[in-house]
């Protein structure tokens, strides 16, 4: 499993190279890894996430949840606690969505402060309903505090397929580019917001989406 931490300027990128990106303990362990590395800087950073080829992540390892039905609790709760975590990151975050982003992957994309998708291919899909999976109450809240309701409610009853234009226009993304500009200009809103004072943004993000993290079970109960 490959996920590496570059540094442009003051903007951290995250590029995550594991075919699909699947959601697993090795995969979150890496991702909390790099947060720790970049939670201690000090200085303007901004955050950009990345994945390669045709998925920015293709949602959680269900193939291992099939083997080993087990795994299943400990990857749910700590993707949950993840969740939070990027909700509440102390910099300003954005995803460029290279490809497809389903299930899992279109949660994790939802905790990014904005988020600029590939305009040629590749969808935006929360499929649960497709592969016999309820969406849990505190995934959906990520979603109910991140989308327009009448997304959500599209979004989560039908398991539609999202295509770039279309989550443009219903509140998914805030920008779609061809393939070439989505990470030049992730980078671009990013390097924009790096020099903003961090100690405000986690201010204002825990005023934002504190109670979500506190349902995922990021933050302890007040």
């Amino acid at each position: 499993m490959e996920m590496r931490l570059e540094m442009t300027g003051d903007v951290a990128v995250i590029t995550w190279n594991d075919n699909e990106n699947r959601i697993n303990l090795d995969s979150l362990g890496r991702l909390n890894e790099i947060l720790d590395e970049l939670e201690s800087r000090e200085g303007p950073l901004a955050v950009v996430w990345t994945g390669t080829g045709k998925f920015f992540s293709n949602g959680l390892d269900v193939e291992l949840f099939a083997r080993d039905p087990s795994s299943m609790e400990p990857i749910i709760k700590l993707f949950d606690a993840t969740m939070g975590r990027l909700l509440l990151f102390p910099a300003y975050t954005v995803s460029a969505l290279n490809g497809h982003t389903f299930a899992g992957g279109a949660l994790l994309s939802m905790t990014t402060d904005y988020r600029v998708m590939r305009s040629d291919r590749g969808y935006w899909c929360m499929n649960e309903l497709d592969i016999g999976m309820v969406i849990p109450i505190e995934m959906n809240a990520v979603l109910k505090n991140r989308l327009p309701r009448a997304t959500w409610i599209d979004a989560i009853m039908t398991a539609r397929r999202f295509s770039a234009t279309d989550a443009l226009a219903r509140g998914i993304v805030e920008e779609i580019a061809e393939e070439s500009a989505v990470l030049p200009r992730a980078l671009e809103v990013a390097a924009a917001m790096a020099g903003k004072d961090r100690a405000i943004i986690a201010y204002h993000k825990r005023q934002v989406y504190g109670d979500v993290a506190r349902l995922v079970g990021f933050l302890p109960p007040v």
